[in-house]
Formats: C-alpha cells, sequence, structure tokens
C-alpha cells in the first residue's frame, strides 16, 4: 500500500512538472524579451539590417525580444579562424527571428548551433550517376541547413545581403525557413502548419507556382523568383521566403496566390511595410 502510494505521488510530480515545463519556458522567455536591449545590439539593427527600419514600431519591438531570447538559447560558433562578434550573432538572429515575429514563440525547437565561416565554404557532394556510378565533387556553399539542428552561415554573404535588402538574396531567410522546413521531418517544401494556414491550398499554391517556375526558367524568361527555387520544392520553399521578404510588394504584384499562403503562414505582410532604405 505504501509503495502504490508512493509510486502515484512520484507519478504526479513527474507529471506535474511535464505539464509546468510550457509555462516555465514561457515565463523564463518573458523575462529574457524584457530586459533592456543593448544599445550596441540596436547599433548593429539600426546599420545592418534594412529591413528591420522598415518593420512597424510594434514589429520593431517584438523582435528587439526575440533577439535576446534567440542569443540566449543558440550556440555560435566561429569555423575556418572566424572569431564571432556581438555584431555577428545580433545580425544573424535580427533575420532568423525576423520569420518568427509571429509565430508563437517557437524559436527554432531542433535548432542548437549556428556555424558561421568566413566566407563560401566547401563541402563534399555526391552524386549517382546511374547503375553503380557515383560522383563525388567539391562544391563551395554560402549556406546549409542540416536537419540535426545545426545552421551553416558565409559570413561574407550574410554581410552583403544584410546591406542589400531589396534584391531577393538572403543566405540567413533561406537557411532558416529550410530550419522551418525540417521541424516536421525531412525539407519537402511543406513546413509545420497550424490554422488558418490550410494544407490543401498550400499544396495546391505551391505545386502550381512551382511548376511555373521551372517552366520560365526552361524557357529563359526573368522570374521575380530566383531561378534556385526551381530545384526542388524545399528550395522553392526557402527563395519563395527569400522573395516575400525582400520584394513582397512584387510578389504580391505577379504572384497573388503565393503571396497569400505565405502571409498567412507567417502572419505579416511585409507588402504593406513599404520600403525605408
Amino acid at each position: 500500500m505504501v509503495k502504490t502510494i508512493l509510486f502515484l505521488c512520484g507519478l504526479a510530480i513527474v507529471i506535474s512538472l511535464i505539464l509546468a515545463a510550457p509555462l516555465l519556458t514561457r515565463w523564463r522567455r518573458k523575462r529574457i524579451r524584457d530586459r533592456a536591449f543593448p544599445h550596441q545590439w540596436q547599433t548593429t539593427l539600426d546599420r545592418k539590417i534594412p529591413l528591420y527600419k522598415s518593420l512597424p514600431k510594434p514589429l520593431q519591438e517584438r523582435l528587439r525580444g526575440y533577439i535576446q531570447v534567440f542569443l540566449t538559447e543558440k550556440t555560435f560558433t566561429g569555423c575556418g579562424g572566424l572569431t564571432i562578434t556581438n555584431e555577428m550573432r545580433v545580425t544573424i538572429a535580427a533575420q532568423a527571428c525576423l520569420l518568427l515575429l509571429n509565430q508563437n514563440e517557437r524559436f527554432y525547437p531542433k535548432l542548437n548551433a549556428i556555424l558561421v565561416y568566413p566566407g563560401a565554404f566547401v563541402v563534399n557532394t555526391t552524386q549517382s550517376m546511374g547503375g553503380y556510378v557515383v560522383e563525388e565533387k567539391n562544391v563551395a556553399r554560402r549556406g546549409e541547413s542540416w536537419d540535426r539542428g545545426i545552421v551553416v552561415l558565409s559570413w561574407e554573404d550574410i554581410q552583403y545581403d544584410a546591406t542589400h535588402g531589396r534584391d531577393g538574396h538572403n543566405v540567413v531567410l533561406h537557411e532558416f525557413a529550410h530550419q522551418l522546413d525540417q521541424e516536421g521531418g525531412r525539407a519537402d517544401g511543406v513546413p509545420f502548419l497550424t490554422p488558418p494556414v490550410d494544407r490543401a491550398t498550400w499544396a495546391q499554391v505551391f505545386r502550381r507556382e512551382y511548376d511555373r517556375l521551372q517552366r520560365d526558367v526552361q524557357r529563359g524568361l526573368k522570374t521575380v523568383l530566383d531561378a534556385y527555387g526551381a530545384t526542388d520544392p524545399a528550395e522553392f520553399f526557402a527563395v519563395a521566403t527569400e522573395t516575400f521578404f525582400e520584394k513582397a510588394q512584387l510578389m504580391q504584384r505577379h504572384h497573388s496566390d503565393l503571396y497569400q499562403v505565405l502571409e498567412c503562414y507567417y502572419r505579416l505582410d511585409p507588402a504593406s511595410w513599404g520600403s525605408k532604405i
């Protein structure tokens, strides 16, 4: 009898801790968000992140709080001799958190570390050529997103992208879109969708727009979305995300259905922010 009571008491404690964990996490994150934002970090936002200047004031305030949580929870590591500075951390965090502003404080739950190289880095890739033939080659990359909780980035490219905020190319937005895509498993162009996002509408619009981009690229036509998005559905989602934030009005004008589903997913309307760059 005593053992049964002790077991039930222990079970109740464990259940209580499990149920309390999300509440404790939200409380801890709120305390972090409410801290004073360092002046040096604000200077980095003002000077290095053109998109920040376009945000409405309430979103600017929310972004500052999210940056503080992100920098508390994620680890940054310099590679290839690079020393990580606060400017690097804030520049990356600001753009990564832009995707999260209305995402219910998910903060990339699978992500543990960000690796930063001075410039483009070389990776070894393998490709099946048919039969038993496999080709190995070295490829230069600006960024990678791994499903093992790691994002790899080139600081040189981050700096260029951060100061060219309307060209539709942003390695941080691209790789962290992949992280969102990978939350539900493998990257397939379908991130974790919750209401009001309709899965059927998402699939229909993305398939149609992906096919359209592939056709336009094959014909050599000029496209709003970068041609790299025609590689596969995962890359299409990442490229569409870059375009949504950096060329919002063009996307809204020429790809209105795609813009609408991304607006519904991110719960943001960057076309309405205007340009203050």
